[in-house]
């Protein structure tokens, strides 16, 4: 999984009054958890814009000013609840052998034949929650929707890998095609000329000249 590096320096005080200070410098105040005691530090809030404001799932590199570098994940986040400035993010620091849970984003491929024929296409679950070791967690999930038909679901329990666990049950619907009013008008339609050819066919026959091979069949 991609990295994104956050250079930062490490807090010494952690009062109101600093934390303010730190925000109208236009720094965000941070705690990185998982290790021996918490670390406090603050870094840029424009260095968090490609791990934050993305749809895509990645780690992070603390690079701190004595030259600490410490693997993590993003845990929790805090926005401005009027100006959605980020106010306050968590860390988990990052082991290799021991297993993280995070959201990873879900990519479809393929084209569906349900959609093709006039099914609407159901995007359940775009994130799933996995859990695996740091250099074992994908970037994306993505799943094959070449062959989903309308009514078809493809569920997690399609998706079990033996790099990680996911975390939802095994019968929870990801994606799936429903069937929408003009597909079933459509099927309808299908139906009725086909009923009408049968007839002409039948006439036909009565008539002495040649069925079609399906009648004839018959």
């Amino acid at each position: 999984m991609k990295s994104i590096t956050i250079k930062g320096s490490q807090r010494e005080s952690v009062g109101k009054v600093s934390t303010k200070a730190l925000r109208n410098a236009g720094k965000v105040p941070c705690v990185l958890y998982g290790g021996d005691k918490p670390l406090h530090f603050s870094a840029d809030e424009l260095a968090f814009r490609h791990l934050v404001y993305t749809p895509n799932a990645h780690t992070a590199v603390i690079e701190l000013e004595d030259g600490q570098k410490l693997k993590a994940v993003l845990q929790d986040i805090q926005f401005h609840p009027v100006t959605d400035k980020i106010l306050h993010i968590d860390f988990y620091q990052l082991f290799s052998d021991k297993p993280v849970t995070m959201n990873i984003p879900v990519r479809l491929e393929g084209n569906s034949p349900g959609v093709r024929n006039g099914g609407r296409l159901l995007f359940r679950k775009r994130k799933l929650s996995i859990k695996a070791l740091p250099d074992l967690l994908p970037d994306f999930i993505t799943i094959d929707i070449s062959k989903l038909k309308i009514g078809g679901t493809i569920p997690v329990e399609t998706l079990l890998n033996d790099d990680y666990s996911i975390l939802h049950p095994d019968s929870t619907a990801v994606v799936q095609v429903k069937a929408s009013r003009v597909s079933v008008e459509d099927e309808e339609d299908e139906e009725e000329t086909e009923g009408e050819e049968g007839a002409e066919g039948a006439e036909a026959s009565a008539d002495g000249a040649e069925a079609p091979a399906a009648e004839a069949t018959e």
